[in-house]
């Protein structure tokens, strides 16, 4: 992609309105537009990273055998009466009539749907078990809407939703969920502990929170230092191998991290003094078993072998999509602006012309733009006749991982400049040579 022809309405100066990190930098570098109080526009590039951040979840979600759908962003109110939670939810609801004047809400969560959309359609024991999921907008009439798109009142989300014969069953559903969440989060370069939590008006006895350390997160946490040491890594697990999930799910949750709403201090005194941390922290996705809360009052039965009609036990088990970028900004940036993990980034590589109009230099950088696509990475080429620092300073405000700088200093030696955001550190290479080291990167991701 030339940046010539692209839409990249960057800004020079810090808008007032930003409170946080994330916040200023995605509106500096023309990702989002607010259009009403906690109401986005995502403009290109941050719709880039967007669908990125969404493609790594529905992978790591049919990677652990679950199944997508997508359900309306309009519920009928008389499906939310069935579950009590109508009058329940509290004024974040957006409550609405239609022409017929039915009774409607814009959805925050999916509980009810499902579950009428499985009691129509599901009524034996063999049917399951059974994941069915989707990444859709939600709305949620927030008092004070801030942050950006940390604290939205409209937002991208993934909500999964388990159905099981038993509680065994179900559990392990959570288990699985569990796995897929550590699994999501570090492919895109975050440490997201999960926390003992507090299951709030979804309900339930089992729940955990995925949170994001930063500064500037809405949760005060409490932790063992220890547990931002483990990684799930390359290794292989088989979602269908209860025992392997569950060791996995021990060995992350064994180590104490709860949230505020549930922390015990007689339990983290007994953690060794300096391996005991207390910091805030960002929630990017929750996990809920709540056994048969929307089953049994909605009728969403399954006939076991023996002949009887049980209600099914269920789970669900969120991701917050669009909140997510802010949360790998605030874990991830300097003061020059954003520095994307290569999970996540919205262009593979820029490339900085540093002469355009140059002969040489413009046939150099076309032929790099060209041998990235090749290869299918893509490239942001800086084509602009603007200065040196502008496009050094764009290329670090909207945080490419790495940049390839063309010039005929550069040139005359046979060589250009491959160039770590993270780092900083710069190597000269042949031009070809840049493109393959860049190629070898990302075969990784």
């Amino acid at each position: 992609m030339r940046l010539s022809r692209y839409f990249l309405p960057v800004l020079k100066e810090n808008p007032a309105e930003a409170q946080i990190v994330s916040h200023r930098y995605m509106l500096r570098a023309g990702m989002i537009k607010q259009q009403q109080a906690g109401i986005y526009s995502w403009l290109p590039l941050g719709y880039r990273v967007l669908r990125r951040i969404e493609a790594i979840v529905h992978e790591e979600q049919e990677r652990a055998g679950h199944i997508p759908l997508l359900m309306p962003t309009l519920q009928p109110a008389d499906l939310w009466r069935e579950s009590g939670r109508y009058d329940d939810y509290g004024q974040e609801m957006l409550r609405i009539r239609d022409r017929q004047d039915r009774e409607m809400l814009y959805g925050p969560t999916n509980e009810e749907m499902i579950t009428d959309i499985f009691r129509a359609h599901v009524s034996s024991y063999r049917d399951l078990p059974l994941t069915l999921y989707h990444i859709q907008w939600k709305f949620r009439d927030e008092m004070r809407p801030r942050f950006g798109v940390m604290r939205g009142r409209e937002f991208l989300m993934k909500d999964g939703y388990n159905f099981d014969v038993t509680k065994e069953d179900a559990l392990h559903a959570y288990n699985r969920h569990m796995v897929s969440y550590l699994r999501t989060y570090e492919r895109m370069g975050l440490t997201a502990i999960p926390m003992r939590a507090d299951s709030g008006p979804i309900g339930g006895d089992d729940t955990h929170e995925f949170l994001v350390l930063a500064s500037t997160g809405e949760s005060e946490v409490f932790y063992d230092d220890a547990v931002t040491q483990l990684k799930l890594g390359d290794r292989k697990v088989d979602y269908d191998d209860r025992d392997q999930v569950a060791a996995v799910c021990r060995e992350f949750t064994t180590l104490y991290a709860r949230t505020d709403e549930t922390h015990k201090q007689e339990l983290f005194d007994a953690i060794p003094e300096d391996r005991r941390k207390v910091g805030r922290g960002i929630e990017v996705g929750q996990i809920f078993y709540f056994g048969t809360k929307y089953s049994e009052p909605m009728g969403a039965t399954v006939q076991t072998a023996d002949g009887r009609a049980v209600p099914v036990h269920m789970g669900s088990h969120g991701i917050g999509v669009s909140r997510l970028l802010g949360a790998i900004i605030e874990a991830s940036h300097d003061d020059k602006g954003i520095i994307w993990p290569e999970g996540v980034t919205p262009f593979h590589c820029g490339i900085v012309n540093l002469k355009q109009g140059d002969a040489e230099a413009d046939a150099a950088c076309e032929a790099i733009h060209a041998g990235m696509a090749a290869l299918g990475l893509e490239a942001l080429y800086d084509d602009r006749d603007e200065r040196a620092g502008g496009k050094f300073a764009t290329m670090d405000l909207i945080g490419l991982p790495w940049r390839i700088t063309v010039g005929p200093r550069g040139l005359k030696n046979g060589v250009v400049e491959l160039t770590s955001r993270r780092s900083d550190e710069s190597v000269e290479l042949p031009p070809e040579q840049a493109v393959a080291r860049v190629a070898a990167i990302y075969a990784g991701h």
